[in-house]
């Protein structure tokens, strides 16, 4: 088992992957909206997300389990607590991951209009899902390789940015956006914590893959803080750059700021770049997320809070029945949503799921001093349970900053979770009172039927790309990139579908 784990290096760029997935290229447009005093809120983020990763970073250490805030918040709070907080991390986390492949094709419908169909866009989101369902089930070290590779492209336009685009850098554009939100200096900042935090989504998720990375009491701090170094340091210099490069009106319009921007310094080819590195670092970020929502189902599953099919493993130690059913439950939101006005309604709903996520972060911030007590000296438990309250009023603050619909309709689904609670009761009861020990081999055709129903949507998404008649040729539905005045085809970039405000991350 140990060669199917991931080293350290694995490990960091998995963290920062999956922060840095389909969020990281709308931020500067978002940000906009306030303008470039933006910057005090990377600020406040950035101490908020170090101190999350330092909560998450300690508590790996102390007990290297593997379910991240569910298995932190069960052992310090209870049960309940601990099924509430993977319930809603969980939700939040499948519901999430249909926007990473709905903005990764996004960008690459730029290159193939067809992607431009509601329906063949859904059929091309459903292989995307089932084809990274596919690759986790091959193993965590196949979805490190893979995520290793992904994560260097999203990371060459976003260091290629905040590194070089200062030569185009403008304080004249840069100071006459420094605050259009109309708002106070006070009130401005507080605005912009829902998207920065957002940017920092995932700084979980070395510690929720604690069972698949090698010396976890090692590894896992190490990933877990680096990860999120790296993120904030690509994030602060890129997004303040690209601020002072296109002018706050622009910039609020941008689908695409970072290709924009490219486009800008060094013209078209490089904006089509700039698009080819952000699909695939979005869909790349989607094998972590997957990951991260198998692991956190088999966690709970172990303990007897979720149904013992998430709990089944494959000979790679993988929880593949669980990731199947995840799959399911993803495909069928993304024919739910294709639609442009249920699009407008699925993103409310990921707005929603994200606001839960600050949930589980919270009770991990306080947990902290509750399983910290007598692991620590006593100078290292007075610096975490500081550590951990800042991360706490941090969370509240951003959560205090949310919409207010959001965050009722996210209070009224917490509140339900002890309605569902109720069966897993009755499940750890039959384990305790028959002896049965959760998991099992899953089936071994899971693995070949996710490749067939990947197959099988790309197959679908060709036959209505393409039209057979009479004379037996193929004929593109799409409609063809429509030519400028001067004969070439137009680069203008399709409007990226918004991101869950992760997802995020």
């Amino acid at each position: 088992m140990a060669d199917n784990k991931i080293g350290v290096v694995a490990a960091t760029l998995m963290v920062a992957g999956n922060m840095m997935g389909s969020g990281v290229f709308m931020l500067p447009a978002n940000l906009a909206t306030t303008g470039g005093i933006a910057l005090y809120g990377w600020f406040i983020t950035v101490v908020g997300a170090v101190a999350l990763a330092l909560v998450f970073a300690k508590l790996s250490a102390i007990d290297p389990a593997s379910g991240g805030p569910y298995a932190y918040t069960r052992k310090a709070f209870g049960n309940y607590m601990g099924y509430q907080a993977n319930l809603v991390y969980w939700l939040a986390n499948v519901v999430g991951n249909v926007g990473l492949a709905v903005a990764g094709l996004g960008y690459l419908s730029h290159f193939f209009p067809a992607l431009k169909d509601p329906l063949i866009s859904a059929m091309a989101q459903i292989a995307v899902i089932w084809f990274f369902t596919y690759a986790n089930i091959l193993g965590p070290t196949v979805v490190g390789k893979l995520q290793s590779f992904t994560t260097v492209f999203a990371l060459f336009p976003i260091l290629g940015m905040a590194l070089f685009g200062w030569f185009w850098f403008s304080g004249d554009i840069y100071e006459a956006g420094w605050n259009v939100s109309g708002k106070t200096g006070f009130d401005a900042v507080g605005a912009t914590l829902n998207y920065t935090l957002w940017a920092f989504i995932g700084v979980e998720s070395a510690s929720v893959s604690a069972g698949v990375v090698r010396d976890p009491a090692r590894n896992v701090p190490i990933a877990t803080v680096g990860g999120v170094l790296l993120a904030a340091v690509c994030y602060v210099l890129s997004s303040t750059v690209i601020m002072g490069m296109i002018p706050n009106k622009e910039l609020i319009a941008s689908s695409a700021p970072f290709a924009d921007a490219a486009r800008l310094a060094l013209g078209n080819t490089a904006a089509n770049i700039v698009a080819l590195c952000a699909a695939i670092g979005c869909l790349g970020s989607l094998a972590g997320w997957t990951l991260l929502v198998g692991q956190t189902a088999k966690a709970a599953a172990d303990d007897g809070l979720f149904g013992n099919v998430f709990a089944r493993v494959n000979s790679k130690g993988v929880p593949s029945a669980g990731l199947a059913i995840v799959a399911a439950i993803m495909s069928v939101q993304v024919l739910a949503t294709m639609s442009p006005t249920a699009s407008e309604q699925f993103g409310k709903i990921a707005s929603i799921a994200v606001i839960m996520t600050l949930l589980p972060y919270i009770y991990s911030a306080i947990a902290i001093k509750v399983l910290g007590y007598k692991k620590m000296s006593d100078g290292q438990f007075t610096f975490y349970t500081f550590v951990g309250i800042i991360a706490a009023v941090y969370s509240l603050w951003a959560m205090v900053g949310s919409d207010g619909e959001q965050t009722r309709w996210s209070l009224i689904f917490v509140v339900s979770t002890i309605i569902f609670y109720e069966l897993s009761i009755n499940r750890t009861r039959e384990m305790e009172e028959t002896g049965m020990h959760p998991g099992g081999a899953a089936p071994r055709w899971i693995r070949y039927g996710t490749l067939a129903i990947t197959i099988g949507a790309l197959i679908v998404m060709f036959w209505i790309s393409v039209g057979k008649h009479r004379d037996l040729t193929l004929h593109p539905r799409a409609p063809q990139p429509v030519s400028t005045q001067q004969g070439t085809t137009s680069t203008e970039l399709p409007p990226e579908p918004a991101a869950p405000a992760s997802a995020t991350n």
